[in-house]
């Protein structure tokens, strides 16, 4: 019998994805996150880099904007397509805030960027947010890749981090902070069926 987190992880892990209105890069793992939604900019599949967080704490991985700035400028992305989202303290205050700044603009569209080990977490913590303020967007879980599992960055190692989100996501579960398993099969097959259109 598969579980419901074996259903989250394979729909979250293959998610599918179109072009998008913003790329959403969570603040946290250092520098090892900003490239990817640097790559999606560059790409043209996002049209807005929103930076997520205000915390400063580097040896939990929290850089501050200013120093990741820099990075995603030397990128190549415009400033005026760079946005600091600098209300949240972490994730759920995270999607709080993104789905506000996503209804204010007009966006329909949104790529989800974490490592590899906080995206399920946190994608199940902004499609809590998404289905509760009725907005229609669509979230898109689009994590780095190819990042070590087993290298310590400073803060830890992200395998030990795994565990420490699953014993996450089975706490705020249980208070009603996360999407359910059918919540997010009922979310991907809405998702999908707009591909089709």
């Amino acid at each position: 019998m598969i579980t419901d987190r074996e259903i989250i992880i394979a729909i979250v892990d293959n998610d599918c994805f179109t072009k998008s209105d913003a790329a959403i890069l969570l603040e946290g793992d250092g520098l090892f996150r900003f490239q990817k939604a640097v790559d999606l900019y560059n790409k043209n599949l996002v049209s807005k880099i929103v930076f997520s967080g205000n915390v400063v704490d580097k040896d939990y991985g929290s850089y501050p904007f200013d120093e990741v700035k820099p990075f995603i400028i030397g990128g190549g992305v415009a400033e005026n397509d760079l946005i600091h989202e600098n209300k949240s303290l972490h994730t759920q205050q995270q999607a709080v805030e993104v789905v506000k700044m996503a209804v204010e603009n007009g966006w329909k569209k949104l790529a989800l960027v974490a490592s590899h080990d906080h995206q399920y977490r946190a994608y199940l913590t902004f499609l809590r947010e998404v289905l509760d303020t009725k907005s229609g967007l669509i979230l898109y879980n689009t994590p780095v890749r190819n990042l070590n599992w087993f290298v310590d960055s400073g803060w830890g190692m992200r395998f030990d981090r795994l565990l420490g989100e699953f014993d996450r996501i089975e706490r705020y579960s249980a208070v009603g902070h996360l999407a359910n398993a059918q919540e997010v099969i009922e979310y991907q097959k809405w998702k999908e069926s707009l591909l089709n259109e």
